[in-house]
């Protein structure tokens, strides 16, 4: 497999959690190191260490029913055992808060920056997702 389809395909694997909501593998596509890092599209907004962004990534997965998401205009740039990838990112689903049994539609239009190291398989080791507009 090409580096760049591997790329494409952990990234694909974060968003497919929400989808098959199985978290499994999400640790093992993130680089569990102190120089990981993330800003998300949802609160908070501070910059996060591994292993919020591991927590928030499965609490987000699990309270969105119905999610789908959709990966745009894909850049991956590499250099040599790093690589930057940016694309626009749709991500949709029902909010869903079990203790008021109520549910909102969402809607966000994004964008996303990943940017992954070679330590020898590719992990993602910092992400920043942006919302554009939504609703939810």
């Amino acid at each position: 497999m090409s580096d760049s389809k591997e790329i494409i395909k952990i990234i694909d694997t974060l968003f497919q959690s929400g989808v098959t909501k199985d978290l499994s593998r999400l640790k093992e596509i993130h680089l569990d190191d102190s120089k990981f890092s993330s800003f998300s599209d949802l609160p908070p907004y501070d910059l996060k260490d591994y292993k919020t962004t591991i927590e928030l990534e499965e609490l987000r997965f699990v309270s969105i029913s119905d999610y789908s998401y959709e990966i745009k205009n894909p850049k991956i740039s590499i250099f040599e055992n790093t690589a930057i990838v940016a694309f626009e990112l749709i991500q949709k689903g029902m909010l869903v808060d079990n203790k008021a049994y109520t549910g909102e539609h969402m809607i966000i239009n994004g964008r996303a920056t990943f940017v992954l190291v070679k330590k020898p398989t590719w992990k993602i080791v910092h992400i920043h997702l942006s919302k554009i507009n939504g609703q939810g």
